[in-house]
């Protein structure tokens, strides 16, 4: 079973390496609910992306990690547009999702 501090030990290493401004696991593990044979699923939320699949595929490679991972990548106008309208499946990822990383902002 994969364990909550392997999690966030690579989400940890993800924030060092890539920055992004939020990351937020859903699925089963956040749930409570997963089992053996689940995967991690992560929604990465980054400021300046292009290619959000390709970013996702690099994010695999870079960081090692001993646990099936589901990893989605978004922008934050993606994420903001879509979790208030008719993102079904990001409006359940806000909902049902547990922040493991958020950016500090900087004091104004």
């Amino acid at each position: 079973m994969i364990r909550d501090t392997d999690i966030r030990e690579y989400v940890r290493k993800l924030a060092g390496v890539f920055g992004p401004r939020q990351v937020i696991l859903f699925g089963s593990h956040a749930r409570g609910d997963a089992t053996e044979d689940s995967d991690v699923d992560l929604l990465v939320v980054m400021d300046d992306v292009e290619d959000a699949d390709d970013t996702a595929i690099k994010m695999r490679l870079q960081i090692p990690r001993a646990f099936p991972l589901d990893l989605m990548v978004k922008r934050p106008c993606e994420v903001n547009r879509r979790a208030v309208g008719n993102g079904g499946f990001l409006r359940t990822i806000f909902a049902e999702g547990r922040i493991l990383y958020e950016r500090r902002r900087p004091v104004q």
